[in-house]
């Protein structure tokens, strides 16, 4: 699975601020920011950004994918950190 894809499936179909997407193989990581989140739950945060690449997910293109979905203030308060 190519990152870029990942990438793009995300901002097409989410309103993100920010969209950093890491990984190689079928391991990926990413970080999401967007006033979206903003009264979401973490599993509710987690769905959203699952909902995008769930094709992918299914035929095991992405087997494991880490998420940070992350609201404006979160993502100044913890940018420094990631």
């Amino acid at each position: 699975m190519n990152i870029e894809i990942i990438k793009e499936k995300l901002e097409k179909a989410l309103t993100l601020d920010v969209c950093i997407v890491k990984g190689e193989g079928n391991t990926f990581q990413v970080i999401a920011v967007s006033d979206m989140f903003t009264d979401m739950s973490r599993v509710k945060k987690q769905q959203a950004i699952y909902a995008p690449l769930a094709d992918e997910i299914a035929s095991n293109a992405i087997h494991a994918l880490t998420i940070k979905a992350l609201t404006p203030d979160e993502w100044q308060k913890q940018k420094h950190f990631i």
